[in-house]
């Protein structure tokens, strides 16, 4: 496939403009996707017909995921909308799916918002919309389609921006309830315990940082919290004090030596390799500071939708597996990445087409 040029993604911009109106709202995270989207479409319609919407999960959202997008609105002149939307919190209620809060919490937020309008997001050939070639698609346009994460960076170096960073991941960041690696029945419990920890973590790690994370894992009566600092600094222990000292939290374990997770999954996901393989290799192996093996069982709880991870402990006989794990992992790197993530595109009333 050809290479779309700058001038040609502009054009085609305001082509989209003509047929389904000139005031664009923008699915703004703050990330580099998002942010070349809003410049794009800025340069092609003016930043009078452009907002920049971001979505609030209350304390799941980073407080300085806020700054980094007020700082970007100000320094270039975007009108920016906060939006709040807890219906995670139902979501996460049948066990972790970031694929349903996207499509419903943060699309359908915006969607909502927009009221007609076309909303821009900055889905790429590396998700799940890029891969079907649809430029518009249910009142939502990929200005970015086919576009590599390369050429999306080599777009934002020709406006001079640099993207800042929340700090929990070198690449994909996101809420801080993608840690919570159980189900919520109890968002006072098991939700605060993941916000208060994430935050935490980055207080001591602002910067610098492959992986800054604490997942919560264990039973629903029990909260773990696993640190996960990549490269490891011994700052991690002061964390873990502190993290002791949460009411919400009943145990912290420092990921500074390779675990075993174990996973109890619906059937649906159980009983499906590709699902099990996607949950492993595309969610939790790359969040973690440690190489992890995880042991699958399947639930009997008919309340889980997805999965759960009900117990860590450290991985004694990975000395005499690791030679395997690696070779599996290189190998698995590839498969990666030729699968659909977690960017859906959710069911709603299509955009009004202007005559």
């Amino acid at each position: 496939m050809a290479v779309k040029t700058k001038e040609e993604i502009l054009n085609e911009i305001k082509q989209v403009a003509s047929e389904y109106g000139k005031d664009f709202v923008i699915a703004f995270s703050g990330g580099m996707d998002s942010t070349a989207a809003a410049l794009l479409c800025a340069e092609a319609l003016g930043k009078e017909h452009v907002e920049l919407v971001h979505v609030v999960y209350g304390p799941y959202t980073y407080s300085n995921a806020l700054k980094i997008v007020s700082d970007f609105a100000q320094k270039y002149g975007f009108k920016l909308t906060f939006v709040e939307n807890l219906g995670q919190e139902k979501i996460w209620k049948t066990g972790p799916s970031c694929n349903m809060c996207t499509k419903t919490v943060k699309m359908g937020t915006v969607l909502s918002y927009a009221n007609g309008r076309i909303v821009v997001t900055g889905s790429n050939s590396s998700d799940t919309w890029g891969k079907t070639g649809l430029r518009v698609f249910n009142g939502m346009y990929a200005p970015l389609g086919d576009l590599s994460k390369d050429e999306i960076r080599e777009i934002l170096k020709s406006y001079g921006v640099t993207i800042r960073r929340i700090g929990e991941h070198s690449t994909r960041e996101g809420c801080k309830l993608k840690h919570l690696l159980k189900p919520m029945t109890n968002p006072s419990y098991h939700g605060q315990a993941t916000a208060i920890a994430n935050e935490l973590v980055l207080k001591y790690f602002p910067e610098g940082n492959e992986i800054a994370n604490v997942k919560i894992v264990g039973p629903l009566s029990k909260n773990i919290a696993v640190i996960n600092v990549k490269p490891f600094r011994n700052e991690v222990h002061d964390l873990a004090d502190e993290l002791r000292k949460v009411e919400v939290i009943d145990e912290v374990v420092v990921a500074d030596k390779p675990l075993i997770l174990v996973v109890v999954a619906n059937p649906s996901i159980y009983r499906v390799e590709e699902s099990k393989f996607w949950i492993a290799e595309g969610k939790l192996k790359p969040e973690f500071a440690v190489p992890i093996k995880i042991e699958w069982h399947e639930s009997k709880n008919n309340k889980l939708r997805t999965f759960h991870v009900v117990e860590v402990r450290e991985w004694t006989t990975y000395e005499n597996e690791k030679e395997e794990y690696w070779e599996n992992y290189k190998k698995n790197l590839d498969i990666i990445s030729k699968i659909q993530c977690s960017c859906t595109m959710p069911s709603v009333t299509p955009a009004t087409r202007t005559k």
